[in-house]
């Protein structure tokens, strides 16, 4: 068994009071339900129709600033963006584009057009969509690959909380989210791609891709 985030083969599983099998990390502390527990993708998509993702809405608007506030800090005016994961109200896309900035949408369930993928961007954004990733070290390459060099990904996401806590953690009885991060594992992360990694606070990361 390997890590699904990094692929390190220092992985340890273990169970919760619901019956649920999940894997831990020893080299980039990351954590991931066993794949016997993933729900179906009807079930999924469900479950996202759920999120209330308005842009009108103060109190969701104020919670996607904890990333665009920095973000915003490290892109250029007119620089090109890619939402990637971005749900069935894209509005951290609305926000950006308010900003004067040019925003392409990509959700696999929402939004599949994939020939947004097949071009690169000055940066991306990626809120409350990593937990989400079944094959987390794929999709970090695929990112990678969006990117252009020098440009940066911003990442929101809670982090892990401490073993004893992950038991009742709210974030892990989501049955949609399935991997789940800390500040060590985003440093790994960044560097299996040659990133550079900042924490801009809990739950925010912003990664940039180098120049080669």
């Amino acid at each position: 068994m390997h890590c699904i985030i990094c692929r390190n083969c220092c992985v340890k599983s273990f169970s919760t009071n619901d019956n649920k099998t999940y894997w831990k990390c020893t080299f980039c502390n990351g954590k991931f339900l066993d794949k016997l527990h993933y729900i179906s993708n009807v079930s999924e998509k469900n479950r996202y129709l759920e999120h209330n993702n308005d842009i009108n809405d103060e109190g969701y608007k104020s919670f996607l600033r904890k990333l665009i506030g920095p973000l915003l800090k490290k892109i250029s005016t007119g620089a090109e963006g890619l939402d990637f994961g971005c749900g069935h109200g894209p509005a951290l896309a609305g926000m950006l584009e308010k900003e004067g900035f040019s925003i392409s949408l990509y959700d696999p369930f929402f939004f599949p057009d994939t020939a947004v993928l097949s071009k690169q961007y000055d940066f991306i954004t990626c809120t409350e969509t990593a937990e989400h990733f079944q094959n987390p070290f794929k999709e970090f390459d695929t990112l990678n690959r969006l990117i252009k060099p020098g440009g940066w990904l911003g990442i929101m996401t809670s982090f892990l909380t401490s073993d004893e806590m992950f038991e009742n953690w709210y974030y892990r009885r989501d049955p949609t989210h399935v991997t789940f991060y800390c500040e060590k594992t985003f440093q790994v992360i960044a560097s299996q791609r040659n990133w550079k990694c900042e924490i801009k606070s809990k739950d925010v990361v912003l990664l940039q891709k180098n120049y080669d």
